[in-house]
């Protein structure tokens, strides 16, 4: 707005100063001047007047300090200063060179336009020009150097000023900047958010699924094995007893995979360790993979058992229950040893077995219609920042150790 103002300015001031100048000679016409010097200030004052319009219609296309614009400034000078030389109080039209200067004028000209304005003002403001007598020329010097110490004092403080509006427009042009970056970069982390969270949501679906898949694997398949195995048993058998039992063992298996199958759904703890701490469940796992396979199985707790926390248990009962599973599909084993070991800050379980062993090196690549077995029961322990490990060797049996921390129940 303050440019704006300046520009109204520069565009009508000379106009209005013109016309105050004419006013106050008119009014001391009858004092200071003869009728030969008031015709010839009305045709300065037009030939002025006709100047301004000119330069009206040419500033359009010459803005900014020209060569045109330093013509038209001495030529209004000289008007202003023939003007003043009639009558003093023409210099109200003179004004106007003190604010034109630095807007018309080159750089190189403008302390020279300055002062020239100078002389007209001191020549009005010491009685008229041309100074009368000595003194009168004495007065004269004397107001000149006065208005030029004003002239040096104003345009030093006018220049500092441009010099902070200039330093002011650079660091609001920065911020200008820096805000546009600021927003893009507000835009880019709304958008990476997005992703991620997005991320993020197909993440859970994915291990979602993992973990449905591994609950399935290690509950309701190996369940309907088990019944399968049973089922087996009564179909080549005749003795009614024997029929009843395997079948009650079936039925129990069956109940039991649903049971599993609707906490992997709810995603509860496994139903073993519903009432029972992990030690104890992990006994009767133990104790009914003996009895139900006709093997040898053998659990022992080291340490001082305590309650972990329920994904530490869920964890270390899964990857128990699909060892066994494997020591009795794949080994073909008949003699189990499980050990549950409470050691400070982790807890290790150890299942080994007596199977025909393999090489863990020469395992294919699990496919889509294979099992969860190693790489499931791998996952499991890293997913609570353990480790498992497996040694075998074919004909030796092997053993599978699974180390997670040991991170009590939170009560």
């Amino acid at each position: 707005m303050v440019e704006e103002r300046w520009e109204t300015f520069h565009r009508w001031g000379p106009y209005g100063l013109l016309f105050i100048g004419c006013l106050a000679a008119a009014a001391t016409a009858d004092l200071l001047m003869s009728p030969a010097t008031r015709w010839a200030a009305v045709a300065l004052a037009g030939g002025a007047l006709l100047l301004q319009t000119g330069w009206d219609r040419l500033r359009r296309t010459r803005p900014g300090p020209s060569a045109a614009g330093a013509v038209y400034y001495f030529l209004r000078w000289a008007f202003a200063f023939a003007l003043t030389w009639l009558n003093p109080f023409f210099a109200f039209y003179a004004v106007c060179g003190y604010f034109g200067a630095q807007a018309l004028l080159p750089r190189r000209l403008v302390r020279i336009g300055l002062f020239a304005t100078a002389v007209i003002m001191a020549g009005s403001q010491s009685g008229g020009l041309p100074p009368k007598g000595t003194m009168g020329w004495v007065v004269f010097g004397a107001v000149l150097v006065i208005n030029c110490v004003l002239l040096t004092v104003f345009s030093h403080l006018a220049a500092q000023e441009d010099e902070r509006a200039r330093v002011q427009g650079e660091t609001i042009a920065e911020l200008e900047t820096t805000n546009a970056r600021l927003q893009q970069a507000l835009d880019e982390n709304a958008a990476l958010h997005a992703q991620l969270l997005l991320q993020a949501r197909e993440a859970g679906v994915a291990d979602e699924r993992r973990r449905l898949a591994a609950e399935i694997h290690d509950t309701i398949a190996q369940g309907l094995a088990g019944i399968i195995a049973q089922l087996q048993v009564v179909a080549g058998a005749t003795d009614p007893a024997l029929v009843r039992d395997h079948l009650a063992s079936a039925q129990s298996l069956a109940r039991h995979s649903l049971g599993e199958a609707r906490r992997s759904v709810q995603n509860l703890s496994p139903l073993d360790l519903e009432h029972d701490a992990l030690h104890e469940a992990l006994k009767k796992t133990v104790a009914d993979w003996g009895a139900r396979h006709a093997a040898r199985a053998d659990f022992t707790v080291t340490g001082t058992a305590v309650q972990l926390h329920d994904e530490i248990e869920a964890t270390l009962l899964r990857i128990a229950q699909e060892a066994l599973a494997n020591a009795s599909r794949h080994a073909h084993a008949s003699r189990v040893g499980v050990t549950l070991s409470f050691m400070g800050e982790e807890v290790s379980l150890d299942i080994r077995d007596d199977g025909q062993g393999f090489d863990p090196l020469g395992l294919p690549a699990r496919s889509g219609a294979g099992g969860f077995g190693l790489d499931g029961m791998r996952a499991r322990a890293e997913r609570i920042a353990g480790a498992l490990t497996v040694e075998s060797e074919p004909g030796h049996g092997t053993a599978v150790s699974a180390r997670v921390p040991l991170v009590p129940h939170d009560h």
